[in-house]
């Protein structure tokens, strides 16, 4: 098929899958009022509010180097997202880059890959060493207490907390002080599940890894690929959620919160958030042959 019709037909599959997306969202949001309007699970609600149980010892607020490290994270998951689909979608890649010499990255005999996949595994290590610092921070600062579940009354207030999303009455909790269940449980798949499974599916399917490694029979690249595109989307989901419900539940106080380390209703989160988007945005045009050729230049070499 040439590029023209996988385009079309690319095209064809959102133009129906969106409008389908909201009409199941709508019957979705329709089902959870009709279940609030039940006596049961109101009095369900009343006794869990939504609330997630942490250690008395757990810290209040939000560090400022949660901040930055939203940030970073952002930045660098849009474009290994972006760069992963271009990876698994294009089949004529625009340039390639071999590396001069062997290296931990690449093995004793350099592949040519695209310019694509180099992009995506250099972000890719950017991204490992950003998550090794947060969580040495978390565990440093007893941060981890605000994530990580620590009584199983946690899965009713998630569960409570869904159903007061999905009814479009938010659960009335401070961010600042607490997250609530569905949030905790949220993060604690992101952080500690998926940001693992990507890594170490990432590693198994890079140039880096050995054929002749014995872990190798143990997780087949097949199986890595699969399991690596699994992760992919569920993070675009977590963006997709993450994004609307911060968007839609106090703009402002929560962009305070997250970017700009504040419990208050003020400008300066936005502020800080739009401009870590034009970054991204900058981040997402230069990420092109023509602009990455110099860079990749100094460790490889650039061909078409």
């Amino acid at each position: 098929m040439s590029t023209t019709g996988r385009q079309r037909s690319r095209g064809k599959q959102l133009a129906i899958a969106i409008p389908a997306a909201l009409v199941v969202l709508v019957a979705v949001v329709l089902l959870a009022r009709w279940l609030r309007g039940m006596e049961g699970v109101e009095s369900f609600i009343a006794t869990y509010g939504g609330d997630a149980p942490q250690p008395e010892a757990a810290p209040v607020g939000i560090p400022a180097w949660v901040g930055w490290q939203h940030f970073l994270n952002m930045f660098l998951i849009v474009l290994i997202i972006r760069t992963g689909w271009l990876i698994r979608t294009t089949q004529r890649p625009k340039a390639h880059w071999t590396a001069k010499r062997p290296g931990f990255l690449w093995g004793k005999r350099p592949q040519r890959i695209s310019m694509d996949k180099w992009l995506h595994v250099s972000l890719d290590v950017l991204w490992v060493l950003n998550g090794l610092v947060f969580a040495v921070l978390i565990f440093a600062t007893g941060h981890w207490m605000r994530i990580v579940p620590t009584s199983l009354e946690i899965f009713p207030n998630a569960l409570s907390a869904g159903l007061q999303y999905l009814s479009l009455d938010v659960p009335s909790h401070s961010g600042w002080a607490a997250y609530n269940g569905l949030q905790v449980l949220a993060y604690f798949i992101t952080v500690f599940i998926a940001a693992p499974l990507a890594a170490i599916t990432g590693a198994r399917i890079s140039p880096a890894w050995k054929p002749e490694w014995r872990a190798s029979t143990l997780v087949p690249i097949e199986a890595a690929r699969k399991v690596h595109f699994a992760v992919m989307v569920y993070f675009v989901f977590f963006i997709i959620v993450h994004v609307t419900l911060v968007l839609t539940t106090g703009v402002l106080q929560n962009l305070n919160v997250m970017y700009a380390a504040r419990d208050e209703v003020s400008w300066v989160g936005l502020g800080v958030f739009a401009a870590s988007l034009v970054v991204t945005i900058i981040g997402w045009v230069l990420a092109r042959p023509m602009f990455l050729s110099p860079i990749a230049s100094m460790s490889g070499k650039v061909t078409r």
